[in-house]
């Protein structure tokens, strides 16, 4: 009895010894505990707050999986070994499908920014051009909006981050999270999960930054400025824009092409009137699924060590800097073109041109009708939300192939 009696405590303690629990307590262990607090906290926001629920969800999951001691699902050292130039396993996505878990069989497709893309085609599918093509003008509200990107790259460099560091923080001011992470994974993955989770907390957290901000850069008389209704864009115009447009940035800015085409190949599903199955698909299942990788494996990459240091910090207050300039940016040029126009542009859809589509162009619409109960700027809006877009690819584009992504 006696003999058995130890043979089952000996056993439990063993286990005890094995579990992940145990872990906690030797070394760095305490940091996996305070990332998993982090990832409960972010579900928290996710869910109860609805903080751009489709994708911090799955973040927080898979940042909560990937702390888990002993669970292996992720290896950062595999991501080590394959970004380690002139090493054995550089770029061998062999080695990391013989020797990594779930989650870094997920991370493939954002290393080889698979996902990003097929996001990108989906909003593309799911977006109408119509009212960009019928006001090209609301193009340059959408570029001023890309100054934030170039201001937090600029700072992020004068604080100690590397250039293709700072290149993939710029991005978090386009409020464009697909493009974010393309970015960081080309060119800082290390960052990666800091950077997501900074890009898509700010996206939802538009209308809380942007009204203030919308406010002190506009007038109340200019807020009140009732568009006209801009001209019906034809049929035959939203099947060339993508076209043209793919051609002409593709072949300025090469390195734009994954993004501007996938982008412009899901309108192109959308408009063309024959490809109905295929835009719905791309629109809905084939969203989802991505979605569903994307967010899981984004998060796995926010492992203690890398996540829980002054860099994610400086990210932090870095993307909210880039993300209140890039409306400012937007703003101004809304004055600009509200003052060239003589007071038929309303000022307040230059905040739009951020790239969050539509949320961004909701709260355009929202204040307006605070100032104008009937003022209706929607659609005026979605001209620079949808530039936003482009813009913000082109910019990752060209900070990619400066840095040699």
């Amino acid at each position: 009895m006696n003999v058995l009696a130890f043979s089952v405590g000996d056993t439990l303690m063993k286990l005890l010894r094995e579990s992940g629990f145990a872990s906690f307590f030797v070394g760095d262990g305490w940091k996996s505990l305070v990332m998993i607090v982090i990832a409960c906290v972010l579900l928290y926001l996710g869910i109860v707050k609805k903080f751009e629920p489709l994708l911090m969800v799955g973040i927080a999951f898979g940042c909560l999986l990937t702390n888990l001691p002993g669970s292996s699902l992720y290896t950062p050292e595999l991501w080590t070994e394959f970004m380690q130039e002139g090493g054995e396993f550089y770029h061998s996505y062999g080695h990391v499908l013989q020797e990594g878990g779930l989650l870094d069989f997920f991370y493939i497709g954002v290393k080889a920014g698979i996902y990003p893309c097929l996001i990108f085609m989906g909003v593309g599918a799911m977006t109408d051009f119509g009212p960009l093509i019928s006001n090209p003008k609301s193009m340059l509200m959408g570029a001023a909006a890309q100054l934030g990107v170039f201001v937090a790259f600029f700072g992020a460099i004068l604080i100690g981050f590397t250039g293709p560091e700072a290149a993939s923080i710029g991005i978090i001011g386009g409020a464009d999270g697909p493009t974010a992470i393309l970015t960081a994974s080309r060119l800082a993955p290390h960052l990666l999960g800091a950077i997501a989770i900074a890009a898509y907390s700010y996206m939802a957290l538009i209308p809380l930054i942007q009204p203030p901000l919308m406010r002190h850069c506009t007038s109340k008389k200019d807020r009140a400025i009732k568009m006209e209704q801009t001209r019906e864009v034809s049929k035959k115009e939203k099947i060339i824009f993508p076209i043209v447009v793919s051609i002409f940035v593709i072949l300025l800015l090469p390195s734009t092409a994954p993004l501007i085409g996938c982008l412009m190949l899901g309108n192109l599903f959308r408009e063309c009137g024959v490809t109905d199955r295929l835009s719905d698909t791309v629109q809905n299942a084939l969203m989802n699924i991505v979605t569903i990788l994307l967010a899981t494996s984004v998060g796995a990459t926010t492992v203690a060590s890398q996540f829980l240091t002054m860099k994610t910090l400086g990210i932090v207050l870095l993307g909210l800097v880039a993300f209140g300039i890039s409306t400012v940016g937007g703003l101004l040029a809304g004055d600009v073109m509200c003052k060239l126009s003589h007071g038929k542009i309303n000022p307040l859809i230059g905040s739009a041109g951020v790239s969050a589509v539509p949320m961004a162009a909701r709260v355009s619409q929202i204040e307006g009708q605070k100032e104008n109960p009937s003022n209706f700027l929607l659609m005026h809006a979605m001209g620079p939300n949808v530039a936003g877009v482009i813009g913000s690819a082109i910019a990752a584009g060209f900070l990619m192939a400066v840095f040699g992504a």
